[in-house]
């Protein structure tokens, strides 16, 4: 009998336990692919917790948080930064760095000189008369503001005095989209002949992309200082003020809420994703390359990671 009953009691503490509920995320639209599998993935081996997701540019997202109050579990951004400046202190701790990417100029079979476009003369090909180019709102995506980063190295690492301004004062303001993601139906279309994307974007669409040199695609890390001489100027907090993004070594972040309105199923879904044979493995597969182990952000307060996520980190 008291074998029974321990079994029975433990079997009700394990259904007690399991995570169950809605927990929501809010990504990085460049996290859109590999999150639709992580959250099936997860899903099986959680099947009472549902994951909604909420796509966007992650300055977008963070301000969903900040300035509209919604609610949210988890947040990742494709800027790890975004966390450390917007949302660390006042709504969480910890932010952990689990990916990276790089910069890539994505185009189509029929793209004005996609048969002559290469890494010399990419830069000559968008400021001609006729091609039409676009990339995402800095203000409200990562994607965006690297686009303005990567076009002054460029003309720093090809010697081409005022050729960021060339090329950013002849965009049209309609080829500018609140989120990458959205530039691939423009080039698709024929809309747009030139795209800036990350690589890993590029790779999961099917993309034609052009790779950018070190000095230019953020994607290396040796390269950082040479990334920190260059900066934008992106929108504030409140209505007419800005901030400075700075060059940096792309590197992608998530957190939990400290207000997160399902904290188990939360930490549950980032343990999962953080797990070399879960999230990590899918990121990998779809050619956004993982930190393993994972990272922890300079405003990180580690005592404040929990226990489940903390083991992923160094």
């Amino acid at each position: 009998m008291r074998l029974v009953t321990l079994a029975v009691v433990l079997s009700a503490f394990t259904c007690f336990a399991a995570p169950e509920g809605v927990v929501t995320v809010f990504h990085a639209g460049s996290l859109t692919v590999p999150f639709e599998v992580i959250e099936s993935m997860f899903e099986e081996q959680y099947p009472d917790v549902d994951v909604q997701r909420e796509a966007g540019g992650s300055v977008a997202c963070a301000r969903k948080i900040t300035e509209l109050d919604r609610d949210c579990d988890v947040m990742a951004s494709a800027d790890y930064r975004v966390i450390d400046n917007m949302l660390i202190d006042e709504y969480t701790n910890w932010n952990c760095i689990f990916a990276t990417n790089q910069m890539v100029l994505c185009y189509m079979p029929d793209s004005r000189y996609a048969s002559e476009i290469n890494t010399g003369n990419w830069f000559e090909i968008l400021g001609r008369e006729g091609v039409e180019w676009g990339y995402s709102d800095p203000s409200a995506d990562p994607c965006g503001y690297r686009t303005l980063l990567a076009l002054q190295l460029a003309e720093k690492h090809y010697n081409s005095p005022g050729l960021f301004n060339e090329l950013v004062n002849g965009t049209n303001e309609a080829s500018i989209r609140p989120k990458s993601v959205e530039l691939i139906s423009l080039l698709q279309s024929g809309h747009l002949d030139y795209a800036f994307e990350y690589l890993s974007v590029a790779v999961q669409h099917d993309l034609q992309y052009l790779v950018l040199p070190a000095e230019v695609n953020l994607g290396d890390p040796d390269q950082a200082e040479l990334y920190s001489a260059v900066s934008t100027q992106i929108a504030g907090s409140q209505p007419g003020e800005t901030r400075t993004v700075y060059g940096a070594p792309i590197a992608y972040g998530i957190t939990i809420l400290d207000n997160a309105p399902n904290r188990e199923a939360a930490e549950a879904f980032v343990a999962f994703l953080l797990s070399a044979d879960g999230g990590l493995s899918v990121l990998e597969e779809k050619g956004q390359p993982p930190f393993v182990p994972v990272r922890v952000s300079p405003g990180t307060v580690f005592s404040e990671i929990p226990a489940e996520i903390s083991s992923f980190t160094r």
